[in-house]
């Protein structure tokens, strides 16, 4: 006789929760890969811990944290599953993340560009950091989900899209703009800029967003500043010969202080309305960006093989 298999309940209240947060219709299903990606058991008289790690990405490191802190459930932003695989063995990282999580029984669950889409999610957080100039703005959606889509959805959800227009109602200096988003998005102290090289353009009047690699996003989006993770180099010279400055802050680092200014608060309290008493929600130390930038005058000594 075989055995039935289910998920833990909560495993089953967290996937309910992101559902009611970021439904994973607005996700662009074309390309992406979300809702619950790697499924745990639910073992007989035993409780999993009402514990979910939040992470941007879900390396090796991060899958190991979540093992450390006894995490029942990963909430990865970016999926860590994209395409069908053809084996799981050691050798391969993803794999290896795949082995290790199923023999902990920690379920992994991924809404990526649902929450790009949702209003209040993650375009709308990184508009938001232009509110803080004494200036009125007006917002809309660069590319919107059709109504075919919205229409099964929750009123709250009818206005979802992907990227964000913000029409300022005066002219803000370039450089309190950068410092904003600067501060927004942790400290950086570094972020790299396009501009063109006729012309200073001291002041903008309207800023096109999109979290990651905003460029096809973006591409009919008439807008003095574009704000994104990351852009080709084809699509930033483009833009600058437009007269347009291009803003970039790397790809993870437009998205990774999402999870814990927003994420966090609202997946805890929706856990809570999902009867869930006492859930912890944690978020990743180990997520990290890959890339770093380096002073050459300074780099490490480990650089040259020194300790």
């Amino acid at each position: 006789m075989t055995s039935t298999l289910e998920s833990p309940q909560f495993t089953k209240q967290v996937v309910a929760a992101m559902r009611a947060l970021y439904p994973e219709q607005l996700a662009d299903k074309a390309w992406d890969n979300v809702g619950l990606l790697q499924e745990n058991i639910a073992v007989a008289g035993q409780d999993v811990p009402q514990t979910v790690l939040l992470t941007n990405d879900l390396t090796v490191a991060v899958a190991e944290e979540a093992i450390r802190k006894r995490a029942s459930v990963i909430v990865s932003y970016h999926p860590f599953i994209f395409r069908g695989l053809k084996s799981v063995t050691l050798a391969d990282p993803q794999q290896r993340i795949l082995l290790q999580l199923a023999q902990a029984n920690i379920a992994v669950y991924s809404p990526h560009t649902a929450v790009d889409a949702a209003p209040g999610g993650m375009n709308d957080w990184l508009a938001d950091m232009l509110d803080g100039h004494g200036v009125e703005t007006k917002r809309t959606i660069c590319q919107p989900i059709s109504s075919s889509i919205t229409a099964s959805l929750p009123p709250a959800f009818f206005n979802s899209g992907y990227g964000r227009l913000v029409e300022l109602g005066h002219p803000v200096y370039l450089g309190n703009i950068i410092k904003a988003y600067a501060e927004g998005l942790g400290g950086l102290n570094h972020i790299m800029i396009a501009a063109p090289k006729d012309k200073k353009v001291k002041t903008i009047r309207s800023v096109g967003i999109c979290a990651g690699s905003g460029a096809d996003v973006l591409k009919n989006c008439d807008a003095d500043l574009i704000v994104t993770g990351e852009m080709t180099h084809h699509y930033a010279l483009a833009l600058t010969m437009k007269g347009k400055v291009v803003v970039t802050v790397f790809h993870s680092n437009s998205e990774r202080k999402f999870l814990k200014k927003r994420l966090q608060p609202q997946l805890q309290a929706q856990l809570e309305k999902e009867g869930v008493k006492h859930p912890e929600v944690l978020v990743s130390e180990e997520d990290a960006d890959p890339f770093e930038i380096w002073d050459v005058r300074k780099m490490p000594a480990w650089a040259f093989g020194k300790e």
